[in-house]
């Protein structure tokens, strides 16, 4: 029996498969941000507590003077990329996210919307996104949100049952949850998304399914439905004792129900983890989604120019976290780019197969092999394999079926090469061996 969660593909490839680099001047690949309809990212890297889940990269304990520290230093690069910029680049969405976003504060906020929005790379932004948390979503931000022309907002309540959200180790109680999306809803955003986890210690189908019809009364625009990855650096991975999915038989199953759920209310399955409310969306909004090119402000973010992909290193702890955040706040030169990866050929046609076929409406193999000059079944025959176990389907697009939506966390990492399934082990085992390091020093401390 195959395990349906092996990884989450939602990038290629992963940051753990990214190295130290040469001091790389970052003008020589902003040429890939010449014209417009490119991404922003910014990346806010503070949250109120830990999930027990989460291994990205945030801090805890912060207060309003460490945060006005780390964004007078976003400014100081947000500048220095500005003044490289080919003068014909333009974005056209700006995507916030952490972290914790709304533990900002309203004056904050206020400044960071100010400075990005009227920057002329950025001024013709079309598309703003949020992340948010109950405990920080109060009528006061979620105003100043709509106000600075925010079009979709993303908070993650996973659950609608206290016992399930302290397994979670979550920071809000249901109640607070109920609160929060009720204000969210009033404030009549183009798109509402909360997020959901399934495969969760003691939930049940039904305790799932109780929380989704309850989502559903809400009239979200959209429900992201993630399995429960239990990795390294997280805090229930030293409770538990366990990577990965926990149950994933008994994960798969609850999957299906919800699934089934909120296709019957009238959601589109984008995804294995999206579902979006069929309303007034056209098709245009997922054609073709080329290769992604982005630049992230902050620290943490991770920036997409062409076949160079880069970040800070990554970090999950407080105290390693600390440390890329004030390494980051004293960099005089933010314009070298010293830890990423840069791209062959064939792992530029990886990224754009994953990129395209794990999502709707799948892969269109003629612009394949028009950016390419090669037949995507030639390149990756395990899609032929794929079409005949009735993992994929063929059509105008080539997509996932059903079974093979569902099936994505097991079908995305078979398309890794070895080079890039090396480097992400070498560094899990480096992690683990700093883990057993750190267990012996703080062992020997108590003799």
């Amino acid at each position: 029996m195959i395990n349906p969660y092996l990884q989450y593909m939602y990038s290629y490839p992963h940051k753990t498969a990214y190295r130290s680099l040469p001091s790389l001047p970052l003008e020589d690949y902003f040429t890939s941000l010449s014209g417009p309809g490119h991404g922003l990212y910014l990346h806010i890297p503070f949250c109120q507590t830990k999930c027990g889940y989460c291994n990205l990269f945030s801090v805890t304990g912060q207060g309003v003077g460490e945060m006005d520290a780390y964004l007078s230093a976003v400014e100081r690069q947000t500048n220095q990329y500005v003044s490289i910029l080919p003068s014909s680049s333009y974005f056209s969405s700006l995507t916030i996210g952490g972290g914790t976003p709304l533990l900002l504060t309203a004056r904050q906020l206020d400044k960071v919307f100010y400075r990005l929005c009227t920057m002329k790379p950025f001024s013709r932004i079309e598309e703003i996104v949020i992340e948010t948390a109950p405990n920080q979503t109060t009528k006061e931000k979620l105003h100043l949100l709509k106000q600075a022309g925010v079009t979709r907002v993303s908070m993650g309540i996973q659950s609608f049952f206290d016992n399930e959200l302290a397994v979670l180790a979550r920071g809000h109680s249901a109640k607070k949850a109920r609160e929060a999306l009720d204000l969210l809803m009033e404030e009549d955003f183009s798109c509402v998304n909360v997020d959901f986890i399934y495969g969760i210690p003691g939930q049940t189908e039904k305790s799932l399914l109780q929380s989704l019809n309850e989502a559903i009364s809400f009239g979200p625009d959209e429900i992201f439905l993630y399995p429960l990855y239990i990795k390294h650096g997280a805090g229930l991975e030293k409770k538990l004792c366990q990577e990965l999915v926990l149950e994933p038989q008994k994960a798969y199953g609850q999957y299906k129900q919800a699934s089934r759920r909120l296709k019957d209310a009238g959601f589109r399955q984008d995804s294995m983890r999206r579902f979006v409310r069929v309303k007034n969306r056209s098709q245009r909004e997922f054609s073709d989604c080329g290769f992604g090119t982005s630049l992230a402000l902050g620290c943490g973010g991770r920036s997409y120019l062409g076949k160079l992909h880069f970040c800070s290193p990554y970090a999950i702890t407080q105290e390693s976290g600390l440390a890329l955040l004030r390494e980051f706040e004293g960099e005089e030169d933010y314009t070298t780019v010293r830890h990423g990866i840069l791209l062959s050929d064939k792992e530029e046609k990886r990224r754009y197969l994953i990129r395209h076929l794990l999502i709707y409406p799948g892969l269109d193999e003629r612009e394949y092999q028009r950016h390419f000059n090669s037949q995507v079944r030639e390149d990756f025959p395990v899609l032929v394999d794929w079409l005949e176990k009735g993992y994929l389907c063929s059509g105008q697009y080539l997509s996932l079926s059903e079974l093979g939506l569902g099936l994505s966390d097991y079908l995305g990492p078979q398309l890794i090469s070895p080079e890039i399934c090396r480097r992400m082990e070498e560094w899990e085992e480096d992690r683990a061996c700093e883990q057993k390091d750190d267990s012996l020093s703080r062992l020997l401390k108590k003799l």
